[in-house]
């Protein structure tokens, strides 16, 4: 190549995330786009466009080849091709091409990330999608709060069997169907005519409790200790809710070990001195070993399961022995 070759030029593939608002781009986005000499998009209706075009940039809408890109490239220009939902891979599949054939002198190509997710941001894709489904769905259109009820306890369960199970494939799809219940539960909730809230609403709420109830970490506080952190969640708690017992909050439809084993952790965290209730029975052996699970530290709800689990497989060891 001699001096007065002209400039292959530069190409620039730039992308934007459909989760950030149009319009935001960064820094190195706007310049790249003032600069362009021509600048290109295969989707007329991309949303960036009217943003793109108040800001005085024109935008051609127009899907090139690569050999037509390539060709408005040359002689130094800069083409900026915004590209769609898809990513361009017809056109970044043609540049490939031409670059592997030797052929053709290519010109720079740079990939420009205008606009990325932020961790959290496939959230958004949930609340559109679960939107769609109530709008359009002819089962989902018609649940209720209390139709969907049974499913949060059993995706509950098999949430829990699967970090039992310690299988992380299971793990991720049990946290995604539980995730599921909570969209759907906000959505029919815009719905109330009188007292609706949105997933929005759900999430600033929860925000709202965790800040509030972790002054050591954004507050003055301190808490160096598992059991100091404790201490600041039930003190803050306390003053939130403003209940006249212990056992205020504490559901009595859960599983009965488990409400044995609330009750007993409620009654030794405010210190009081409450002895069991004697009476004849299963009921109150339960209770007592419940109590005695909690003091040591132990879940009694998951102990009685792990055993189980283990009778389970004596069971099928047995049966598959009887059939051999």
């Amino acid at each position: 190549m001699n001096a007065t070759s002209p400039a292959p030029g530069r190409i620039v593939l730039l992308t934007t995330s459909h989760r950030v608002a149009p319009g935001l781009l960064s820094w190195p986005a706007w310049q790249a786009l003032h600069a362009a000499d021509r600048v290109l998009c295969a989707d007329g209706a991309h949303p960036q466009l009217p943003y793109l075009r108040e800001a005085g940039t024109a935008v051609e809408e127009a899907a090139p080849t690569a050999e037509e890109v390539v060709d408005a490239c040359a002689g130094g220009r800069t083409v900026v091709v915004v590209a769609t939902g898809e990513g361009e891979p017809a056109l970044t599949d043609g540049l490939a091409r031409l670059a592997g054939s030797g052929r053709v002198r290519m010109p720079e190509l740079e990939l420009l990330p205008a606009s990325y997710d932020l961790p959290g941001a496939r959230l958004l894709d949930l609340v559109q999608v679960m939107d769609r489904i109530r709008a359009e769905c002819p089962w989902s259109s018609r649940q209720t709060h209390k139709g969907l009820a049974k499913y949060g306890i059993e995706e509950a369960y098999e949430l829990v069997e699967a970090i039992e199970d310690g299988d992380r494939d299971e793990l991720r799809e049990e946290l995604g169907d539980v995730l599921l219940q909570v969209v759907f539960h906000a959505r029919i909730a815009e719905e109330h005519p009188e007292e609706p809230f949105s997933v929005d609403d759900v999430a600033g709420g929860i925000v709202a409790k965790l800040v509030h109830r972790h002054p050591h970490v954004f507050g003055e506080e301190t808490a160096r200790t598992p059991e100091e952190v404790k201490a600041h969640w039930m003190r803050t708690k306390a003053e939130e809710k403003r209940r006249e017992s212990v056992t205020d909050g504490v559901p009595v439809g859960q599983p009965a070990l488990a409400l044995a084993a609330k009750l007993a952790a409620r009654v030794r965290g405010a210190g009081l001195a409450v002895p069991l209730p004697s009476g004849e029975g299963v009921g109150y052996e339960l209770l007592a070993l419940a109590a005695r699970a909690e003091a040591e530290g132990v879940d009694a709800e998951a102990a009685l399961r792990a055993a189980a689990r283990v009778y389970r497989d004596a069971i099928r060891a047995t049966e598959s022995a009887a059939r051999a």
